[in-house]
């Protein structure tokens, strides 16, 4: 009988401390907060004035973009893209003219497409 006592108390342990934690998870309180879900339409951005920076040392490369967005506000984040499944370039805002540097990483034979994707 002794053995059947070994193994009762480790399993009564067991239930008394799935109990207490459970208690305790029942304890928790979470403050009440705000959430909510909405929609609005996008107003876009309109990108005119593009020029095509050329490479000085190969001109058949495309070094920069450069291009200005009319929009209530101007776009925080710029990214554009030359060639269909290409890289995205960065490109940051001088006055009114957004610049990308290229880096020479596309040619002028290449690029197909002027993807430009702005967001506040």
């Amino acid at each position: 009988m002794k053995p059947r006592l070994r193994l009762l108390y480790p399993l009564l342990i067991a239930l008394v401390l799935a109990a207490v934690t459970f208690a305790y998870a029942a304890a928790n309180t979470v403050p009440g907060s705000s959430a909510g879900d909405g929609s609005n339409t996008i107003s876009g951005y309109t990108v005119s004035n593009v020029h095509y920076v050329l490479d000085s040392s190969n001109p058949a490369l495309i070094s920069a973009v450069e291009f200005t967005l009319s929009g209530a506000n101007p776009a925080q984040t710029v990214k554009i893209q030359l060639t269909s499944n290409g890289s995205w370039y960065s490109c940051t805002l001088s006055g009114s003219t957004y610049s990308c540097n290229v880096g020479g990483g596309v040619s002028a034979y290449d690029a197909g497409i002027l993807r430009v994707v702005a967001a506040q």
